[in-house]
C-alpha cells in the first residue's frame, strides 16, 4: 500500500501541523494500537486459556476464520462486488484468478510440499509489505518527503519482521507453522548469524528512534507511523521469538494484520458508496460495519468448512463430518481441490499488490486513506 502527501479538506481523517492521521486520532490508535494491545494480552493469557499451546476450536473460529480468512474476502468490496471496478479492469480481475489457479494446479501436481511452501512465502511477503505500506501512508500524510525518512522507515519495518523470520528458520520446526507443517524451509546454519542479525535489528530500530527524536525536536510527531513501527516490532518478536505456541503465534500474527485491513476496506466501502456506487456495495453499506463484517465472515466460514470437509478433516466440532487422520481424496483430485480452495488467498495476495499502488488510487480510495484527492507522489 502507498499514498501521497497531497492532503486537503474532505478526507476521512484530519491533519494538523505535526500530526497526521489516516482516519482520525481515536480511530487510528484503536485500529493499530488497540489490535496490538488485544493481541499481546491474549499472548500473556495464552497459557491459561489453553494449556498445551494449541489453538482451541473457539480460537480457530475467532482468529483464523473471523479475522485471517475473512480479511481476505473483504477484498471483494474493492473488486468483484463493484460493477464499475470490474468494467474498468476486466482482464485483471479475470486473469489473476485464472493464472493463479493454473499455476497452483501445476505446482501442487508436481509437489504438494512446494505448493504450500510457495504459498507460505508469498503470504509472509504480503504480511511484511502491508506493514511497510501503512508506514508509507503515514509518511505521505505527514509530508515526510526526504529519502532518508523512507530508508530509515523501511529499515525499521523490514528488520522488525525479517529478524523474527530468520530466527524461525534457524529454529525450525517450531510449535506453529504458517499454513502446514514443513512449509518453511529449516535453515539451521542461520543460527550462527542470529547475533549479527539481532544487532542489525537493534540498530535499525535505534536509527528509527533517533530520527523520530530529531523530528520531535522540530515539533513534528507522526504518532500513527510510530505506532505501526512499534507494534510491528513487538508483535513479531513476541509471537515468533519469545513464545513458541500455536495460540500465541496466531493471535500475535493475525489480529494486527487483519484489523487494520478491515478498517481500510470499511472506509473504502463507505467512501465508494458516497461516490455513487450501487448494487451489492450499496446494500452492504446500508447495514454498516455489522453487515460489512458479517458478509465476509460468512464467506470465510464456508471456505473453511470446505477445507475441513474435503481436505483436513480436523474440526468436526465446528464444521461437522468425522475426524480423520488424513485426506480421503486422491492425490490427483487434491491437486485441483486444494489450489481451488486456496484461490481466494492467492488472488488476494496478487491483487493487494496492485490495488493500493499510488497510480491506482482513485477518489474513493484516496479519501479512505485520508487524502482529499488521489495522490500523485510520495
Amino acid at each position: 500500500m502507498s499514498a501521497a502527501p497531497d492532503v486537503g479538506a474532505g478526507g476521512v481523517g484530519s491533519r494538523r501541523p505535526g500530526l497526521a492521521w489516516i482516519w482520525s486520532g481515536p480511530i487510528d490508535i484503536a485500529v493499530f494500537g488497540g489490535s496490538a494491545f488485544v493481541a499481546l494480552v491474549l499472548v500473556l493469557l495464552g497459557p491459561r486459556l489453553w494449556e498445551d499451546g494449541a489453538l482451541p476450536l473457539w480460537g480457530f473460529f475467532a482468529f483464523v476464520v473471523s479475522i485471517d480468512v475473512a480479511h481476505v474476502w473483504s477484498t471483494l468490496y474493492r473488486t468483484y462486488l463493484d460493477a464499475a471496478e470490474l468494467r474498468r479492469r476486466p482482464f485483471l480481475y479475470a486473469g489473476v484468478p485464472l493464472v493463479s489457479l493454473a499455476a497452483g494446479v501445476a505446482l501442487h501436481s508436481w509437489s504438494a510440499v512446494w505448493f504450500w511452501r510457495t504459498l507460505a512465502y508469498v503470504a509472509v511477503f504480503h504480511f511484511v509489505r502491508q506493514q511497510a505500506g501503512w508506514v508509507a501512508i503515514y509518511r505521505a500524510r505527514a509530508s515526510e518527503r526526504e529519502r532518508l525518512d523512507r530508508v530509515i522507515d523501511d529499515g525499521a519495518v523490514y528488520a522488525s519482521t525479517l529478524f523474527p523470520l530468520a530466527y524461525w528458520h534457524a529454529h525450525a520446526p517450531r510449535a506453529f507453522e504458517w499454513f502446514v507443517e514443513g512449509d518453511f524451509v529449516a535453515l539451521p546454519w542461520l543460527h550462527a548469524m542470529l547475533p549479527v542479525l539481532g544487532a542489525l535489528w537493534a540498530l535499525a530500530l535505534l536509527a528509527y528512534a533517533v530520527r523520530a527524536w530529531m523530528r520531535f525536536r522540530r515539533g513534528h510527531v507522526n504518532v500513527g507511523k510510530h505506532l505501526v513501527v512499534a507494534t510491528t516490532a513487538v508483535t513479531w518478536l513476541v509471537g515468533i521469538v519469545l513464545t513458541d505456541s500455536d495460540f500465541q503465534f496466531t493471535v500475535a500474527n493475525v489480529i494486527v494484520h487483519g484489523a487494520p485491513y478491515f478498517a481500510l476496506l470499511y472506509f473504502y466501502l463507505r467512501e465508494r458508496t458516497r461516490g455513487g456506487a450501487r448494487g451489492a456495495l450499496a446494500m452492504v453499506a446500508r447495514g454498516g460495519f455489522a453487515a460489512f463484517f458479517g458478509v465476509v465472515v460468512c464467506f470465510a466460514f464456508v471456505e473453511e468448512l470446505l477445507w475441513d470437509r474435503l481436505v483436513w478433516h480436523a474440526r468436526p466440532g465446528l464444521f461437522g463430518g468425522v475426524l480423520r487422520a488424513g485426506p480421503t481424496l486422491s492425490p490427483h483430485v487434491l491437486s485441483i481441490v486444494v489450489p481451488l480452495l486456496a484461490l481466494p488467498q492467492a488472488t488476494h495476495y496478487v491483487l493487494d499488490a496492485v490495488l493500493w499502488r499510488r497510480k491506482d488510487t482513485g477518489p474513493a480510495q484516496a479519501r479512505a486513506l485520508g487524502f482529499a484527492v488521489p495522490p500523485q507522489s510520495l
